[in-house]
């Protein structure tokens, strides 16, 4: 079942509905200061609410502004689902979605998609068909694009890790042709090139408000999780490659968010290995411009990804394990 608003729309392929109740009280202790300076970023009187449930892996966010509604992908599922903000009903948009991944949207409001079945980024046109846009670099297949954000020059840049060819839960076993890589596809020419390929298991990456730099989550560093930061060039190579943040083997890092003031928001939780802390990181971790943590917001269940939308930009939407959330916060996201 996926919960909306209390109430129950089945869809296929269901996954565990995760109880939730919203904060009785003001402020949400789920939204806790670890700096002085995240007080500026809450919204005294805002919740973190739960949207819809159900879902066995729910990643991808991507707010739809002209239409109203967030998509986001239930990839184990093979589905992309929409959420209406006017309604609050939750509808499949898109099964089977080839297990997508990562949802964008480039600069005519087209939807991307990282498809880790197909091992692919695709495009969806406005009579609904798609265009591959790319599946091989220098003869040999993709692995499994996964997270993907659209530079407001046109530019598509794109992590792959090989998450989608390891098994049959998030796509399909094949072998890896290519190491994990970041790759940009030029808006112009439509030319894939790969602008790094030293990092292992690169996932979530955003933009600094000003597109000068570029943020690349590395989820499988040891010993712990990292994001790092490059310097954009004109001609759309990286450079000057230096740690932004170490979760210090505490945490998992994923999907990324940046805000109009240059904080980052980060899909977080335990990583799982032996040894590894858990209680209360499942949930999303504030940093300032300067790589400093200055908040979290708890979640019951790890996030994987995030994006500001709403009518303001400034509604957090968190796809989190089994479930989608929703925060109102008194920043905007970076303008895309």
């Amino acid at each position: 079942m996926v919960s909306i608003r209390g109430m129950h729309l089945p869809l296929p392929g269901d996954g565990p509905h995760i109880p939730f109740q919203t904060a009785a009280r003001y402020p949400d202790p789920a939204v806790e200061l670890l700096h002085p300076s995240f007080a500026a970023l809450r919204l005294y009187s805002a919740s973190v609410e739960q949207l819809a449930s159900g879902c066995r892996w729910a990643e991808g966010p991507q707010w739809f502004a002209d239409h109203g509604c967030l998509l986001w992908s239930d990839i184990p599922n093979n589905r992309i689902l929409r959420w209406d903000a006017a309604t609050g009903n939750v509808t499949p948009f898109r099964q089977p979605s080839n297990h997508a991944n990562g949802l964008a949207r480039d600069r005519q409001g087209r939807l991307l998609a990282c498809e880790h079945l197909g091992r692919r980024v695709t495009r969806t046109e406005p009579d609904g068909t798609l265009t591959v846009l790319a599946d091989q670099f220098d003869g040999a297949r993709l692995n499994s694009p996964n997270d993907i954000v659209c530079q407001r020059n046109g530019d598509i840049w794109f992590t792959d890790p090989s998450f989608g060819i390891q098994g049959w839960w998030e796509g399909a076993p094949a072998a890896q042709e290519r190491p994990h890589a970041v790759y940009r596809i030029d808006g112009q020419t439509g030319t894939l090139h790969c602008v790094a390929d030293d990092l292992d298991a690169p996932n979530g990456l955003a933009f600094s408000p000003d597109e000068r730099v570029l943020y690349i989550v590395e989820s499988r560093a040891t010993p712990s999780r990292k994001i790092w930061a490059y310097d954009v060039a004109a001609d759309g190579t990286l450079r000057g490659k230096r740690l932004h943040i170490d979760a210090d083997g505490a945490g998992a890092l994923d999907g990324i968010a940046v805000d109009a003031l240059g904080n980052l928001w980060a899909g977080f939780g335990s990583d799982g290995r032996p040894g590894a802390a858990a209680d209360g990181l499942d949930g999303v971790r504030v940093h300032d411009r300067d790589g400093r943590p200055i908040g979290h917001i708890h979640l019951p269940e790890r996030c994987a990804n995030l994006c500001f939308g709403g009518p303001h930009r400034n509604r957090l939407f968190m796809a989190a394990s089994h479930s989608l959330y929703a925060l109102s916060v008194n920043v905007q996201g970076s303008a895309a």
